[in-house]
C-alpha cells in the first residue's frame, strides 16, 4: 500500500488533484467552463496514471506468481490410480462367488427340509389319512395336514395288514384307540400332554381287541412310502417293493381325506370323507372308515 506523505503544501495539493476532483464553487460560467475543460484534462491524465499503476501492479503480481508454463510452478499431487487386480485375484473371485452361492443354496434347502419335517402343532378340520403296511407286516396309520408335511400323528398298530384287509371287505371299519390318563395330569386339571401326544394305546377294530398301538416318529422307510403317495389324493392300491426300498416286499395302502371332530380334551374322532353319493354297503354318503381316540 502506497504511503501518503507530503514534504510541502504544494505536494499535498498536487496529490489531492491527482486522486480527487475538487469542485469550484462561486465561479462564473465562463470560468467554470474553462475550469471544466481543465478538469476534464486532469481527469484523463489521472485515469491514464491509474491505468499505468494497475499495469505495473499486474506485472508485479504476475512476476511474483509463477505461471502454469514456468519452471517454478508446482502442480498439486495427483491421486494414484487404483491398483489393478492380479490374475490370481481374478481367478479367486469367481470361485468365491460360486462357493457363497452353493453355501446359501445348501442352507435354504436344509431349512426347508427341517421346516417341512417339523411336527405340526395346530391341526385343522380336514386332514389326509393313510393306512399302509407290508403284506406280511403290521398296519401304520398316518394323519397329515398336507401330503408333503410331516405326519401330525403316526401310529403303528399290532393289527396284521391281511386281517385289516379282511375287515375292510365288510364295508365298514371302526378303529378305537384308548389310552390311560396320567396320574399327574389327573391331579392337575388342564395340565399334561395333548391327546395326540400319547404314546401307547389299546386298539380295537370293529369291537375286537387287537393288541396295542404305539406312536412313533417318521423314519426313513415311512418317508419313502409317504413320498411315493404324494400325488395320490384318494384311493387304494399296492406300491412295488422297488419304490419302497425293497426289504419286506410290496406295500398296501389306502388314502383319503378325513374330517376331524374334537369332542373334548380327551376325545377326538376322524371320519373318512366319501366323495361318492353311495357306498358299497348301501349307506348314502356314510363314512367307510372311522378312527376314535379316547383318553380314560
Amino acid at each position: 500500500m502506497r504511503a501518503i506523505t507530503a514534504k510541502n503544501p504544494q505536494d499535498s495539493m498536487s496529490f489531492s488533484r491527482r486522486h480527487f476532483k475538487w469542485p469550484v464553487l462561486g465561479k462564473s460560467s465562463s470560468r467554470g467552463a474553462g475550469a471544466a475543460s481543465g478538469d476534464e484534462g486532469y481527469v484523463r491524465g489521472s485515469e491514464a496514471e491509474e491505468e499505468d499503476d494497475e499495469d505495473d501492479g499486474a506485472m508485479a503480481f504476475s512476476s511474483a506468481c509463477p505461471s502454469f508454463h514456468s519452471e517454478d510452478f508446482v502442480s498439486p499431487p495427483k491421486k494414484p490410480p487404483p491398483a489393478a487386480p492380479s490374475a490370481h485375484e481374478k481367478q479367486q473371485n469367481p470361485k468365491r462367488k460360486k462357493v457363497r452361492t452353493a453355501v446359501a443354496r445348501l442352507r435354504s434347502a436344509l431349512s426347508a427340509a427341517v421346516s417341512g419335517r417339523r411336527r405340526q402343532v395346530g391341526l385343522g378340520a380336514r386332514l389326509t389319512g393313510t393306512l399302509y403296511g407290508h403284506r406280511r407286516g403290521h398296519v401304520h396309520l398316518s394323519f397329515q395336514t398336507d401330503p408333503r408335511a410331516c405326519p401330525a400323528l403316526l401310529l403303528e398298530l399290532a393289527v396284521p395288514t391281511a386281517a385289516l384287509v379282511r375287515e375292510m371287505a365288510s364295508g365298514l371299519v371302526r378303529i378305537a384307540l384308548e389310552c390311560e390318563r396320567a396320574k399327574t395330569a389327573a391331579a392337575a386339571p388342564g395340565g399334561g400332554r395333548m391327546l395326540l401326544e400319547e404314546t401307547v394305546w389299546r386298539a380295537y377294530v370293529n369291537g375286537k381287541s387287537c393288541g396295542y398301538a404305539v406312536r412313533r416318529e417318521c423314519g426313513g422307510a415311512d418317508w419313502r412310502v409317504l413320498r411315493a403317495l404324494e400325488p395320490v389324493s384318494m384311493g387304494a392300491g399296492v406300491i412295488p417293493a422297488a419304490s419302497c426300498g425293497g426289504g419286506e416286499g410290496d406295500v398296501m395302502y389306502m388314502r383319503a381325506r378325513f374330517e376331524r371332530v374334537v369332542g373334548s380334551r380327551d376325545s377326538e374322532a376322524f371320519y373318512m370323507m366319501n366323495p361318492d353319493s353311495s357306498s358299497s354297503n348301501g349307506i348314502n354318503g356314510g363314512p367307510e372308515l372311522s378312527v376314535y381316540l379316547l383318553r380314560v
